[in-house]
């Protein structure tokens, strides 16, 4: 039953384009949700079962909210998608309301701290993360083609929602992207050398261009050291250096700049944003440089710079 359910799900999600992490995490829930309902078929469960495992989730798993309503969101895929079962029922499952953040910003000081912590390839990540306002895995993810030193921009496919957008390359990197891109050719070419499968690659490009995964404009930016098995190529690939590095590099750089706040990877996005705005830049320039679909998303930056100290003088300098 479990090998059938999971080819139907891996059928569904991927003709609809889903990200390979979201099958992942997806498929992780569903089989959690199998499991916690002594192996029932998700036929013969309801809004009872859905409520249930939630409710687990959230007592005994102690899991934060997005968690939860991730696995409500795999449910949904599960019975809406792949079972094809509209129930009236899915609908009235409230999800678990997640906690207003303001987001954490590090200060200009502090940014410079955190990357003077870091060297080599975390060094040229970290800092694309904040000069050009990338997530962690759009930095990952970026290929020699991506990039136009002319025009000075990057461009991001595939984004969150799956999302095009282009921002901009600070103008200081391009040695630096220069010298990386030097050590990625080095790489492809010993790679083509020892016929190697090459690169992974999106969708059906691997099957349209069959020596494409060896061309130049294709490689990634930042490689993984070792080749892997891909799924959807179905062989083994050299894909892209994976997100825990950067991560931890990150984490050891703030714990040994000494800053006093909980920054990581993902916190040079936010210090971006915000310092764009402080230099004065229009909030639709931001929202379209960050690739946030509503400019509400882009708003919780302006809240960030009201409530710091240089934009609110409080009553007690008037004593």
């Amino acid at each position: 039953m479990a090998k059938k359910l999971r080819e139907e799900f891996r059928s569904e999600i991927r003709v609809r384009h889903y990200s390979y992490r979201t099958e992942e995490t997806y498929w992780k829930w569903i089989r959690r949700f199998i499991l916690y309902h002594g192996k029932r078929h998700p036929r013969e469960m309801g809004a009872e079962e859905i409520q249930a495992f939630l409710s687990y989730l959230a007592t005994d798993g102690h899991l934060s909210a997005s968690s939860q309503n991730q696995a409500l969101s795999a449910l949904l895929f599960l019975y809406k998608k792949v079972l094809q079962v509209e129930l009236p029922w899915m609908d009235e499952i409230v999800r678990a309301k997640r906690p207003a953040r303001v987001p954490i910003v590090m200060t200009k000081s502090e940014v410079a701290k955190v990357l003077k912590c870091l060297q080599g390839k975390h060094w040229l990540m970290a800092s694309l993360l904040y000069g050009s306002g990338l997530r962690l895995t759009e930095c990952l993810r970026l290929r020699v083609q991506d990039i136009d030193t002319e025009y000075l921009q990057l461009t991001i496919r595939d984004g969150k929602g799956n999302k095009d957008r282009r921002t901009i390359l600070p103008d200081s990197l391009l040695p630096h992207i220069e010298h990386q891109l030097d050590f990625v050719r080095g790489l492809m070419e010993r790679d083509i050398e020892e016929g190697e499968n090459g690169v992974s690659l999106p969708y059906a490009i691997d099957r349209k261009f069959k020596n494409a995964s060896n061309e130049w404009r294709w490689q990634y930016v930042f490689p993984s050291s070792k080749y892997a098995f891909i799924h959807h190529n179905q062989s083994m690939r050299r894909h892209h250096a994976h997100a825990s590095g950067l991560a931890r590099a990150v984490t050891h750089a703030v714990r040994e700049s000494v800053i006093n706040k909980r920054a990581t990877s993902h916190t040079f996005r936010h210090s971006f944003a915000t310092h764009l705005l402080e230099s004065g830049y229009d909030i639709r320039t931001v929202q379209e440089l960050l690739g946030h679909s509503q400019v509400q998303t882009t708003q919780i930056y302006t809240h960030v710079i009201k409530r710091g100290g240089h934009a609110v003088r409080s009553p007690l300098e008037g004593l």
